[in-house]
């Protein structure tokens, strides 16, 4: 693991810290990085796998946050609609700018700029999740009923049909 994951997994076990919450952040030789991927390696069902997707609100240039069952693709016009404004998918660059993070490993929380957040209506089907802490080999188990006390979001109808 480089030291820029370290330093993003560190971050994300910093901010539980200091909420006084404690998850099982677990460690993969392979890759989680994508819904597929960390589904397998956890032995989990894609659903299960709270995906955090960032995107770029085009007229404020903020970020926007979406969690997402794995299962799902967003619906960018249903989030635009949320949003008040359109959004765009975000360049790499923007995400690390933004979050701290790299893409594959995008915690729901822990963001170097608080974001807009929209949760994904269809993780409550489940009673744990799983989503990334912090770099592509970590990821932790939570209640989807914790995402908006970590998050600052709500949960909304995004998943594309």
């Amino acid at each position: 693991m480089s030291e820029v994951s370290k330093g993003g997994a560190a971050r994300v076990r910093e901010a539980m810290s200091q909420r006084c919450l404690e998850f099982d952040v677990r460690s993969f030789p392979q890759s989680t990085r994508t819904s597929e991927d960390a589904a397998e390696a956890i032995g989990c069902e894609v659903g299960q796998i709270a995906k955090s997707l960032i995107f770029r609100a085009l007229d404020s240039n903020r970020s926007v946050l979406v969690v997402a069952s794995g299962r799902n693709r967003v619906d960018e016009k249903a989030v635009s609609r949320l949003l008040g404004e359109k959004i765009g998918r975000a360049d790499p660059s923007f995400v690390r700018e933004t979050t701290g993070f790299a893409i594959g490993g995008v915690p729901p929380f822990a963001h170097r700029l608080q974001p807009r957040v929209f949760l994904d209506r269809d993780l409550l089907d489940y009673d744990k999740v799983w989503a990334a802490a912090g770099t592509p080999n970590d990821v932790f188990a939570l209640s989807p009923r914790d995402l908006p006390l970590l998050t600052g979001g709500t949960f909304e109808d995004i998943r594309k049909v």
